[in-house]
């Protein structure tokens, strides 16, 4: 049995569930919800606060949810995740084997194994760095949703573009202006190349950038998701035949990836000195290239990370 940790958010829930599937244990997902100790203390301070807290006041609220039998395998991501996967490595005795996705901020040695990506620079013997973060990309998940996205995008001409757009975060700021001139850019690439776009806002677009695309590309026959139902987002990704993505997310950029499809990356203003490593990254391995409003074909092998992780752990776990 696997347990999978997350404090609900779905791009950093995905990253854990991307690996768990990949490894083929049965999982359960935990979502969490740390008390306000847990929130205001810094990560640096789980570790102390776990050696000094029975397991009840860490478990209080969802007692149920962590009991023994400890699983085998216990694969956590994001910071709300930290106390939990600490615990339970503990109250085990270090007999669930603990993944932690992402730089814990903590040291490496309170986990079985840390998977960071590349850009964190962050190094140990238990760590297995990788490009972007894990993902749930499977070339049949592609396929089955390619077969149920068809009928929705049959209007559209070929080849198709399809579009992943994020939002502003910390590091990005993704203004109207710079929207309404992404937008303009998409709608010229249609109308110069003959091509369809299928469009995928996330949560962190905002309904004005929305508002903006659907009236800059309405002439274009352009797809857009209303977000009803469920996100077609792998379904566009498996009938693409070019992708851009906005350069606000490593989620996007590194399941994109995942196909083989040429990628281009859309840069929002913005930025760290993470993400320009990240995308420096891609670039050098002739993934990605800059989104100028043309299109060119090119290929490379299929970023597989997430099956690269899951193999190893496999082999930890003598699967």
């Amino acid at each position: 049995m696997c347990w999978v940790i997350s404090d609900g958010r779905r791009g950093i829930e995905n990253q854990a569930l991307g690996l768990a599937e990949a490894i083929g244990l049965p999982f359960e997902i935990k979502r969490v919800r740390p008390s306000w100790l847990w929130r205001i203390a810094p990560a640096e301070a789980y570790p102390l606060l776990n050696t000094l807290c029975f397991s009840q006041p860490l478990f209080a609220s969802r007692a149920d949810m962590f009991r023994p039998p400890w699983p085998r395998l216990l694969i956590a991501t994001g910071r709300l995740s930290l106390p939990y996967s600490i615990a339970v490595k503990r109250l085990s005795r270090g007999r669930t084997f603990t993944v932690q996705t992402q730089d814990p901020r903590v040291s490496p040695k309170h986990f079985s194994l840390v998977v960071p990506p590349y850009h964190d620079g962050l190094h140990a013997d238990n760590v297995v760095a990788i490009v972007g973060a894990p993902n749930r990309v499977r070339l049949h998940a592609l396929r089955d949703e390619s077969i149920s996205m068809s009928r929705r995008l049959a209007h559209l001409p070929r080849p198709l573009v399809a579009v992943l757009i994020g939002g502003s975060s910390k590091a990005h700021k993704m203004s109207k202006k710079w929207m309404k001139r992404f937008a303009e850019s998409l709608g010229e690439l249609a109308r110069l190349n003959k091509v369809g776009l299928a469009i995928t806002p996330s949560r962190r677009t905002g309904e004005e950038n929305i508002s903006i695309l659907r009236q800059t590309l309405s002439a274009d026959g352009a797809y857009i998701w209303d977000g009803e139902g469920n996100n077609p987002y792998f379904g566009m990704l498996g009938l693409a035949d070019y992708i851009v993505v906005t350069s606000d997310s490593t989620n996007m950029a590194t399941d994109a990836a995942a196909t083989g499809k040429p990628l281009y990356v859309a840069h929002v203003p913005g930025g760290s000195r993470k993400f320009r490593a990240f995308h420096e990254d891609l670039t050098a391995r002739g993934i990605a290239r800059p989104f100028t409003g043309e299109l060119q074909y090119w290929s490379y092998p299929p970023l597989n990370e997430t099956q690269r992780v899951a193999n190893l752990i496999r082999e930890r776990l003598n699967l």
